[in-house]
């Protein structure tokens, strides 16, 4: 696809010379919501480090608005516009949420953007706005999932990625933190997301990939994937 916004062609991965991502290749366009979806252990999340410049791929390329980002470390990847959301939330545990937020703009020098940014956040998260002071890992696992979120837009992300939204939530927090997701993209952030609620994350997609045991089996238009035989018997027990 020409006007992909990332590109990511037949990357391998492996941990200590095991191989568990299998020569992955998938696209995203500019403003598209993007699933990845699969079973626990699939290698979703490795497919989602290798492209946060967390774990460098052994083969393949991966490239951003036209720039090879394969080896590009993650921490360089802000300033590309790449913003990941890990699994686990992985908030700075004994600062305050707005601290917390704080952290995700540190590559923005202009304290009115960034303030700007806390506005739309504390808009996008209310709940957030009232727990301001309070110390992250007080939060509930809802709160500290939307804390999460709200930092890796602090930093005016081209790209969101998320990485297991839904993991140790409740089924009606699922329903409002996907809801959100929704409305972070219609604002204009690109979305790619894996998710192990299969059905969730393929109702609210553009565009979907099923990964299993590290190499995609099927892709395709969201609707089309949840209309699938296949993928309806293997992850929704339908």
């Amino acid at each position: 696809m020409n006007n992909a916004m990332l590109e990511v062609e037949g990357i391998h991965c492996a941990y200590d010379g095991v191989p568990v991502v299998h020569g992955v290749s998938l696209n995203v366009s500019q403003g598209e919501i993007v699933a990845i979806v699969g079973a626990n252990g699939a290698g979703k999340s490795t497919t989602m480090k290798a492209i946060a410049g967390l774990h460098h791929p052994t083969r393949g390329r991966i490239r951003f608005l036209g720039q090879d980002i394969t080896q590009t470390p993650g921490y360089a990847m802000i300033a590309k516009g790449i913003s990941y959301v890990p699994e686990g939330r992985r908030l700075f545990a004994k600062l305050s949420v707005r601290e917390n937020l704080e952290l995700g703009a540190y590559t923005e020098k202009n304290r009115a953007v960034i303030d700007q940014r806390l506005e739309q956040v504390f808009t996008l998260f209310p709940i957030l706005a009232d727990r301001a002071k309070q110390v992250a890992e007080t939060l509930s696992g809802g709160e500290q999932q939307m804390c999460a979120i709200a930092r890796g837009l602090m930093s005016g992300p081209k790209l969101l990625m998320l990485d297991e939204l839904s993991l140790g939530l409740m089924p009606a927090l699922v329903e409002k933190v996907i809801a959100t997701v929704v409305e972070i993209n219609r604002q204009g952030t690109t979305i790619l997301l894996v998710e192990q609620m299969v059905q969730e994350a393929l109702e609210i997609a553009d565009r979907g990939y099923v990964l299993q045991t590290g190499r995609i089996v099927q892709e395709g238009p969201a609707k089309a994937l949840l209309a699938s035989d296949s993928v309806r018997k293997a992850y929704m027990g339908l």
